[in-house]
Parts: structure tokens; C-alpha cells; sequence
């Protein structure tokens, strides 16, 4: 198995993408951090379904937006495992891709930016400062930021998300050369409308239609077409690559 005897933590990991990603790495014999901010309970049950997959997990609360939490679980992490090698910055502040009730631009107080750039890139920021001791030790470490394409394609103008995201991106490509020479690559994956999700269920049926309609392979993704490039990223099939931002949407988005 790929990831036997290496150890990942993914944010936001009770629920959705985050949960699918966890449970694609246990897959591969990998032990996985799940990290929550409130839901204890699904928490457990990621962590339950984690073991039943062949891999072994740990469920770890922490808000990634709060330096004293993340260093708190960066501690937990050092004693009772000693090692990290994956981190897969997942977890962002709440949002509703709802096309009808979406606030435009002249609506949008920066107060809405903010916290969705806390939710980007503060928390990424964090995470990725708590745990760069930990990744350090490992040699062939690698930190995968979740954006989106609509970075590129803003197929519906969700300003303060996208501007984020946006953000994320820049901030992961400076990091990536940073952090290369000590043997840590970063990279993004960007999907594009993934179904189902709590952020994704106020999405109307002839909104996602109209997507699949302009998506080459015809479907929307799911939280399971997200965690394979995720895995990829992280493995040592893409050793050498670094920087780069890997577009999950069915081709809506051609670079």
C-alpha cells in the first residue's frame, strides 16, 4: 500500500471531502489524522470507517483558524506518533454555493471576505507553520491546499469564496518554493462543483445541469473524484512535481 507507515492529517475531516479523503489514504494503509472543529461524533464514525479500510486513524479537535489549537494538536501529533508526511489543508469557513441568493459584488461587505480568507488561507497559514518540524523530519513531505477552479473559470461570480481561494493558490506557490529545498512540495488541487455537500446541497438541479451540459466528461464530481488526485499529490508517483495546481472538474477548466 502506498502509504503504510506514513502519516497524513486532513482538516475539515468529519464530513464531505475531507472525510472521502481520509478514508482514500486509510485505504492505502496510511494513518490518518482526522481533524474536526464540533462534530465529535461524525468525527468517530470517519475515524471508525478509516480502521474497517485496512488503515488506522485519530480523531483530533482543533480550530485551524487558532495558532494555540493547531500548536496544541501539533503536539499531540509529536508525542503519540512522532512523524507527519501529508498535510491536506481541507478545511474552510462555512459557505453555501447558492447561484439565486449569492450576494453580489455590490453586496458583499469585506467583513464576508475576511472570513473566508480566514477559513483559505489563515487556516493553511497555520497548519502549515504548526506542522513544518513534523514534515521536516520526514524528508519526502507534502502539504496539498484544496482551491477551486472557479479560480479560474468563475462560472458563477462567488466573490469573497473565489477571491480566497484565489489567494490560497498564490500563497501555496510561494510556499512550494520555500519549502522545496527542504525536501516538502506543495501543491493544489482545484475541483469544481462537487455533489453532495453541506456547501453544495443549496445548489439547484438546473444549476448542476447546466454544468454538467458544459463539462466534458458530463457529471458533476463527487467527494470520492476528489480524494484520488489528492492521494496522487501526495505520494511519491508525483515526486517531482511542486507548485502546481491540479484542476478536478471533468475538463470544465483546460489549462
Amino acid at each position: 500500500m502506498k502509504f503504510r507507515d506514513r502519516t497524513i492529517l486532513v482538516t475539515g475531516a468529519s464530513r464531505g471531502i475531507g472525510a472521502a479523503i481520509a478514508k482514500a489514504f486509510a485505504t492505502e494503509g496510511g494513518l490518518v489524522i482526522v481533524n474536526y472543529l464540533h462534530n465529535e461524533a461524525a468525527a468517530a464514525s470517519v475515524v471508525a470507517e478509516c480502521r474497517q479500510l485496512g488503515g488506522e486513524a485519530l480523531a483530533v479537535a482543533a480550530d485551524v483558524t487558532s495558532p494555540e489549537a493547531v500548536a496544541a494538536m501539533a503536539e499531540r501529533i509529536g508525542q503519540e506518533i512522532g512523524r507527519l508526511d501529508v498535510v491536506v489543508n481541507n478545511a474552510f469557513a462555512p459557505y453555501r454555493f447558492d447561484p439565486d441568493r449569492r450576494a453580489r459584488f455590490w453586496e458583499t461587505p469585506w467583513e464576508a471576505y475576511s472570513q473566508q480568507f480566514d477559513g483559505a488561507v489563515k487556516a493553511a497559514y497555520t497548519v502549515s507553520r504548526a506542522m513544518l518540524p513534523l514534515l521536516g523530519r520526514s524528508g519526502r513531505a507534502s502539504i496539498v491546499n484544496i482551491a477551486s477552479d472557479l479560480v479560474t473559470r468563475p462560472s458563477i461570480p462567488y466573490h469573497d469564496y473565489t477571491t480566497a481561494k484565489a489567494a490560497l493558490v498564490g500563497f501555496s506557490r510561494n510556499l512550494a518554493a520555500e519549502l522545496g529545498p527542504l525536501g516538502i512540495r506543495v501543491n493544489c488541487v482545484a475541483p469544481g462543483l462537487v455533489y453532495p455537500t453541506d456547501a453544495s446541497a443549496a445548489t439547484k438541479e438546473e444549476v448542476r445541469e447546466s454544468l454538467i451540459a458544459q463539462t466534458p466528461l458530463r457529471r458533476i464530481a463527487t467527494p470520492a473524484d476528489v480524494a484520488g488526485p489528492v492521494l496522487f499529490l501526495a505520494s511519491d508517483w508525483s515526486g517531482f512535481v511542486t507548485g502546481q495546481t491540479l484542476h478536478v472538474d471533468g475538463g470544465l477548466v483546460m489549462m
